[in-house]
């Protein structure tokens, strides 16, 4: 009676608390960490994996900054023979899906996550947040949730089969799981952990079919950790405990989340569709002692130094991954220029959650193989083409053969040349779809930087923590060296079809849009899922649709409204010396038609 008599106080409390700070704003989100993740059953797959030092049979890649990328790219990054790099790569997948670092700040207990929305809980409190949850939100169901973070769901086993075997998607435990793709079960020595991994960001539903490695389109993760650490500093650990009846251990677990959430820096993006990752890791950075393993003290989160980013604005899309094979410089503005990219990536997701880095140090160590696997995985990962969901028919190869000689002549030079199975000897032998693959790629043996006057705000984000990461040990041991670049990489273009919107701001709607001089690219457009191939999707143009062709409902999402006007979303450069020669057109309208029907088929 005593504890009930407690809550009941405590809540009060509690809720007072709320209405003074932005109402139940907090109070709704401690519940979507709560249900973050909540059905992932995918328990069989223990994510603690066995100690080892160098996998067998591997060959220790260059990470160098100044290492070459041979003709043949890096699609086999450690040179493993044919049935272990198979086997690599299908475990790498996994590990993609479900996040394997159980040392990490930020969980919350499984089973209590169940409970709370199992419907079932006779806690009072439990009852009164479940019911304004739903009173003041959109959110009628956990599959809301997952919908609302943006993570997109496991493809059927029939979906599967349409793609080649480069392209499926494992399954976490052998079956099709009920969750979406990113929601994580780790087993943690306190208690089943809940939490989201690589494909949060990198995993994408197109005209219905996922795809993991293609950039999510509206994923909110960034929303989900500012908004979330909010509601979680306000919940009394106590009162945590007695209104869900916790063990010990997930008591535990959640006084760790409610500890990591100190050291987070975060900032909500622009607009929807554009990631905040580089001011989470800039602003937690801060929030650390600079020393040489970043400690987490309690003067440096009293005590934040100032930072670029709290004021300056780098959002920018998480890259896709079938474009790794052929770089040694990482990120959209090649910044990381030595290093491992999967390390580079734990690293700095680890700094955004408040994760201890000698605890992160020793998991790096002891999971190699891990380490070993998603690399594999990502560095393998293949694009989708456009005859995966279009007719061949829908190409105009006549068309096609033009644009690839006008691309030759004015943009392979930066973004490299594709041989077309169009010039092969046996091309009289070809079906239309074999026709129009690609049957090599020939990009720079080291990856160019180039200034083409687009935004250059992500350069100054970058110069705002780089000498704050290189100091660091665990930089320094795993060879990750950062160096702001004015400019951006020219990426390889393969795929580049599945990934409107472009630039790496989303500036640009479509591959039309890319076409054209600045002053003639819309200023404003409205982006929207990728559902049907008829209405969500211009064809010609290859990207969003514009004006009247938009469909009504894209109109609900408010936050996927793009200004090209407002700070860091400049659609600016790519034009002038490129198609442009001092503003005089080079190419004619039906050259640039050309253009876009031979960038569909790479």
């Amino acid at each position: 009676m005593k504890s009930t008599a407690f809550v009941g106080r405590t809540a009060q409390t509690f809720i007072a608390r709320m209405k003074k700070n932005n109402g139940y704003l907090p109070l709704l989100l401690l519940t979507l960490i709560l249900i973050l993740n909540s059905s992932s059953v995918a328990s069989a797959q223990s994510n603690k994996f066995a100690e080892t030092e160098n996998p067998p049979g591997w060959h220790t890649p260059n990470w160098s900054e100044k290492a070459t990328i041979s003709s043949q790219s890096r699609k086999n990054i450690y040179d493993f023979e044919p049935l272990q790099q198979e086997q690599s790569v299908h475990s790498g997948k996994l590990v993609s899906l479900v996040y394997p670092v159980e040392i990490s700040s930020m969980m919350l207990p499984y089973k209590l996550t169940e409970q709370f929305f199992s419907g079932t809980s006779t806690n009072p409190l439990q009852w009164f947040v479940q019911n304004i949850f739903k009173n003041f939100s959109n959110i009628k169901s956990l599959d809301d949730v997952y919908q609302w973070l943006g993570l997109s769901t496991y493809p059927t086993i029939e979906q599967n089969k349409l793609f080649p075997k480069e392209l499926q998607i494992p399954y976490p435990n052998g079956t099709r799981p009920q969750f979406r793709m990113g929601t994580s079960l780790v087993a943690t020595p306190h208690a089943l952990g809940l939490t989201f991994g690589c494909a949060t960001c990198h995993a994408n539903t197109l005209f219905g079919r996922p795809i993991l490695g293609l950039t999510a389109r509206f994923q909110r993760a960034n929303e989900f950790f500012m908004l979330g650490q909010q509601a979680v500093t306000l919940i009394p650990p106590e009162l945590f405990k007695l209104s869900t009846g916790a063990t010990e251990g997930e008591l535990e677990l959640f006084l760790r989340t409610r500890n990591g959430v100190q050291w987070i820096g975060n900032k909500k993006p622009q607009a929807l569709g554009l990631d905040t990752s580089l001011a989470q890791v800039s602003l937690s950075l801060a929030r650390r002692a600079p020393d040489a393993w970043a400690s987490l003290t309690n003067e440096s989160k009293k005590h934040p130094r100032p930072n670029a980013l709290d004021n300056d604005i780098a959002d920018s899309k998480p890259s896709v991954w079938w474009n790794l094979k052929y770089k040694n410089r990482w990120l959209s503005d090649g910044s990381v220029v030595s290093g491992n990219p999967i390390y580079t990536n734990i690293l700095w997701n680890e700094i955004g959650r408040g994760t201890d880095l000698h605890a992160l140090n020793k998991w790096l160590t002891q999971n190699k193989q891990t380490i070993a696997d998603l690399t594999s995985a990502a560095f393998a990962t293949e694009a989708p083409h456009y005859t995966d969901f279009f007719p061949p028919e829908n190409i105009n190869l006549d068309s096609a053969m033009r644009g690839e000689k006008l691309f030759n002549e004015r943009c392979a030079f930066c973004h490299g040349s594709y041989e077309k199975a169009w010039h092969s000897v046996d091309k009289n032998f070809l079906d239309s779809k074999s026709l129009l693959k690609t049957t090599h790629v020939n990009y720079h043996s080291q990856t160019p930087v180039i200034d083409v006057g687009t935004d250059p705000w992500r350069y100054r984000g970058m110069k705002a923590f780089a000498d704050g990461l290189n100091t660091l040990q665990i930089s320094k041991e795993n060879m990750v060296v950062v160096k702001p670049q004015v400019g951006y990489v020219p990426p390889p273009l393969v795929g580049i079809w599945a990934r409107w919107p472009y630039f790496h701001n989303n500036s640009a709607p479509s591959l039309c849009a890319v076409l054209k001089r600045q002053s003639e690219r819309p200023i404003t457009y409205q982006a929207g899922e990728a559902v049907s191939p008829q209405t969500d999707f211009d064809q010609k143009c290859n990207g969003y649709p514009l004006g009247n062709n938009v469909p009504k409902n894209w109109f609900n999402k408010k936050e996927a409204f793009f200004d090209t006007r407002r700070s860091g979303m400049s659609n600016s450069g790519h034009d002038e010396g490129i198609f442009l020669q001092n503003g005089s057109e080079i190419f004619s309208s039906d050259d640039k038609w050309d253009i876009v029907e031979f960038l569909k088929t790479l």
